[in-house]
C-alpha cells in the first residue's frame, strides 16, 4: 500500500527540498519472506546486515515497532555512536509486556539494554506509565512528549542518526489507518518539520505500524509515503538539512548515485 502510494498520480517524486526520489535514486529490495515468528528477527537482522554491507541507507518498512530492534542490532554493527529519534504515541519501554520481552510494546528496551544506541530520543509520547517512565529514567531517554511539543522543535545531534517513525505518532485525524488509535497527536506537518530540520546525517529510517485494514483509502498511506519521501531526501542531500526546507531559486537538484 505504502509503494502504491509512493507512486500515486495523485502526486510527484519532488521532495520538499526539491530533490527528485525517482528510480535513479532508489531501489526496492523487495519484502523479506518471513517464515515463522521465531525466525523472524534473524531474518531481519540478516538482511538489514547485508543491504549495510553493500553501503545501502535503508528506509525499512513494517509490520509492528518489534521490528526496530533487529534493526538497530544490525545498524550498530556498521555506525558506532548511533543516535535513535522515535516518533510514537507510546514510548515502548516495557520491560515485558504480556509475557512478552519481544512484543511492539518493548523494543526500545531491549536497544538501550544492549546499548546499541548512543542516545535515544523520543517524540509524541502521550501515554507515559509510571513502569515506562522508570524505564525512560533507567536508560537516559530523552523525550518530548505531546504537552510540551511546540511547533519550533529541533533536534541538534551528533553523529549518524537513524529515525524510527512509529505511525499513531500522528493523531489519528491525519493517520486513521493504525492499530493503536490515540488521540491529540501530532500533525504531519510536525513530524515532517522536525525530520527537515535534523541537524544529523540520517543513516537509515522505518515506518511502522501502519494498518490498512483501519484505513480511509489514500489517506494513512499516502501520510507514509510522504514521510518516506522527505526521509529520502534528507539521505541523498544531507548537507541541504538541518537548516529548514531552503526557499526554491528555479533549479532542480537529482541525486544520481542515492539508494534506499
Amino acid at each position: 500500500m505504502i509503494r502504491s502510494a509512493w507512486l500515486s498520480p495523485s502526486t510527484n517524486l519532488y521532495s520538499e527540498n526539491g530533490l527528485c526520489i525517482d528510480t535513479s535514486a532508489v531501489r526496492d529490495l523487495g519484502d523479506l519472506d518471513i517464515r515463522d515468528k521465531a525466525s523472524a528477527f534473524a531474518t531481519i537482522e540478516g538482511a538489514v546486515d547485508r543491504a549495510l554491507s553493500e553501503r545501502d541507507r535503508l528506509v525499512c518498512l513494517g509490520g509492528d515497532h518489534s521490528i526496530t530492534y533487529p534493526i538497530m542490532r544490525a545498524f550498530s554493527r556498521h555506525h558506532r555512536d548511533i543516535n535513535l529519534v522515535q516518533f510514537d504515541a507510546h514510548p515502548d519501554l516495557y520491560d515485558s509486556f504480556e509475557g512478552n520481552r519481544h512484543s511492539h510494546a518493548c523494543p526500545f528496551a531491549r536497544i538501550m539494554e544492549e546499548s546499541l544506541v548512543k542516545s535515544l530520543v523520543q517524540v509524541g509520547v502521550r501515554t507515559m506509565t509510571k513502569h515506562t517512565h522508570e524505564q525512560a529514567e533507567r536508560f537516559g531517554v530523552r523525550f518530548v512528549d505531546m504537552v510540551s511539543l511546540g511547533d519550533d522543535l529541533a533536534l541538534s545531534l551528533k553523529g549518524p542518526t537513524y529515525v524510527s517513525v512509529d505511525i499513531d505518532a500522528l493523531d489519528p485525524a491525519f493517520a486513521p489507518g493504525v492499530s493503536h488509535r490515540e488521540p491529540g497527536g501530532m500533525t504531519t506537518r510536525q513530524v515532517l518539520r522536525i525530520i527537515q530540520r535534523l541537524d544529523a546525517p540520517i543513516v537509515g529510517a522505518d515506518i511502522v505500524e501502519y494498518n490498512p485494514s483501519r484505513d480511509i483509502p489514500g489517506m494513512t498511506d499516502m501520510v507514509c509515503a510522504k514521510i518516506m519521501k522527505e526521509l529520502a531526501a534528507r539521505m541523498l542531500a544531507p548537507d541541504i538539512g538541518g537548516r529548514g526546507v531552503q526557499p526554491r531559486t528555479g533549479g532542480r537538484l537529482r541525486s544520481r548515485n542515492g539508494k534506499r
